[in-house]
């Protein structure tokens, strides 16, 4: 199971949307949470190229690899300041039972995340999945050539669990990225979770196997 994280399994109020609008902000652009909104789920660096595109001013400035780097730096500042002391960051409803049932039936439960290394860790530490046996492993789209909708992340970890066969994997997230992320590894279960950044509505315009309102609803799917 490769589950996504903010908006997935960890509670997300839009404030993924905030500190990339700030950061974009602080550079001399301003965005709003409707504009950010579909390009939620993919690496940001990329996510920030893809929004400066849509301003004429700023268009000679996505070849400026220092430029976005830059904006990038501010987004993780921000976020790791949100993911270490905010009050308001907890798991989704349910995310360690369906973790401890899907484990306790052995299979394996990883995480994968347009975030980085830096703040993927950071999350997981806050909320003590870094410690016990909640979830084997998790891959950050600085870890791989390609983040979503490229299908790199779940094929790093299918090398991590030994596993060659993607009909063995289910793909779960909140987002248009993440289902045409699990469809392009070609998962045997495409799983889109409805109380995240993209409502069923979007959603189901996607490839998917299934739309599920909360993470409990992933069992019956997986363990039937």
């Amino acid at each position: 199971m490769v589950f996504d994280m903010a908006g997935t399994t960890v509670k997300d109020s839009n404030n993924v949307h905030e500190a990339l609008r700030k950061a974009l902000q602080r550079a001399g652009f301003y965005f709003t949470d409707e504009e950010v909104n579909p390009y939620m789920g993919i690496p940001k660096p990329l996510a920030i190229k893809y929004l400066l595109a849509q301003r004429p001013t700023a268009k000679h400035l996505i070849e400026d690899e220092d430029f976005i780097q830059e904006i990038h730096k501010d987004f993780v500042g921000e976020m790791l300041l949100f993911y270490r002391q905010s009050q308001e960051v907890m798991e989704k409803p349910f995310a360690s039972e369906v973790f401890k049932t899907l484990k306790s039936k052995g299979i394996k439960v990883a995480l994968d995340t347009g975030f980085s290394r830096e703040i993927a860790n950071a999350i997981t530490h806050r909320l003590g999945w870094d410690k016990g046996d909640l979830i084997d492993f998790s891959v950050t789209s600085d870890e791989v050539a390609n983040g979503r909708p490229y299908p790199d992340l779940i094929f790093k970890a299918m090398e991590i669990a030994g596993i060659t066969d993607s009909q063995e994997v289910a793909k779960v997230g909140d987002t248009a990225s993440d289902l045409q992320e699990g469809t392009a590894a070609g998962c045997k279960f495409v799983i889109g979770i409805t109380t995240g950044a993209f409502s069923r509505e979007t959603l189901e315009k996607e490839p998917h196997t299934h739309l599920v309102g909360d993470l409990r609803e992933i069992l019956p799917i997986v363990l039937a």
